[in-house]
């Protein structure tokens, strides 16, 4: 296992330093899963939310979320994206929405939690405009899914849960 980076020798808190590190192209992608009740799911499909289009919505503030990472979780780098993605979709199941992200740039440092906050505030965002008709929604399989670029490479997950 690789030493812990956000720690210095004395084992205190600290930004990593990426000056001497190469720009490269680098690339993450992110899954989360709304589960809900059927009827939620139809309501959001059909366009009959009260709320409006919870889709573009949480579509939008995965994105936001995404330029703001740096200001949710310490010590991450604030990064210039040039691309940020999010996909929603009704499950299979006729009881989810699956959201996947992808953020790409060239940088200094990876993107994988850029890409694991946007799916991660997609998934909050969907479950608060829907928490009035649902109360027992969960949010559930939030993991990276890929990243791609820098030192260590290429990474893939072994298995996607459904």
């Amino acid at each position: 296992m690789s030493k812990l980076t956000h720690l210095d020798e004395k084992g205190e808190a600290r930004m990593v330093d990426v000056t001497e590190k190469a720009v490269t192209e680098r690339e993450a992608r992110a899954e989360a899963t709304v589960r809900m009740l059927p009827e939620t799911l139809r309501m959001i499909v059909d366009g009959e939310h009260p709320k409006g289009d919870v889709l573009a919505t949480a579509r939008i503030a995965g994105i936001m979320a995404a330029k703001k990472t740096h200001d949710l979780i310490p010590l991450c780098h604030a990064l210039n994206l040039t691309s940020t993605k999010v996909l929603l979709s009704a499950g299979a199941d006729g009881a989810s929405v699956h959201i996947e992200t992808r953020c790409k740039l060239s940088g200094q440092t990876g993107v994988e939690m850029e890409a694991l906050t946007a799916a991660s505030v997609a998934a909050l965002t969907l479950y608060d405009m829907c928490k009035a008709v649902d109360k027992g929604m969960v949010v559930d399989n939030v993991r990276l899914l890929e990243k791609k670029g820098g030192r260590s490479g290429h990474w893939l997950a072994e298995t996607t849960p459904s």
